[in-house]
């Protein structure tokens, strides 16, 4: 018999929160990571290829289960949440086409065009 394991409310809430803000699937996130961090001619199937922070950290807790969080994991998380929705606030006049701040979105996970 396979027992679920109780996570912290908070931990709960968090988890809905990361996966509603970060929008963009893992492989996409990790394409994005990997132009963003070597160029597109620098493709490797290495997932730890030069990937920028904190984008790095975000896909490896996208790999992971809720029962698998780590403290590190959910501070991540926490940071992650707060600060998509601190740039979404922020989002300046020229809105999507911005690319400096869509590309400060899409290194988090998180792509404005997606629509909710």
């Amino acid at each position: 018999m396979v027992r679920e394991a109780r996570l912290d409310p908070e931990v709960e809430v968090l988890w809905e929160d990361f996966h509603a803000e970060v929008n963009v699937p893992s492989e996409q996130l990790r394409t994005w990571l990997l132009t963003r961090g070597s160029g597109e001619e620098s493709f490797s199937p290495n997932p730890n290829l030069d990937l920028p922070q904190p984008g790095r950290e975000i896909l490896k807790v996208l790999t992971k289960r809720k029962v698998d969080l780590t403290p590190e994991d959910i501070e991540v998380m926490r940071e992650a949440v707060e600060r998509i929705r601190e740039l979404m606030d922020a989002k300046p006049s020229r809105g999507n086409a911005d690319d400096s701040w869509r590309h400060s979105l899409l290194d988090l996970g998180h792509d404005p065009l997606v629509e909710r």
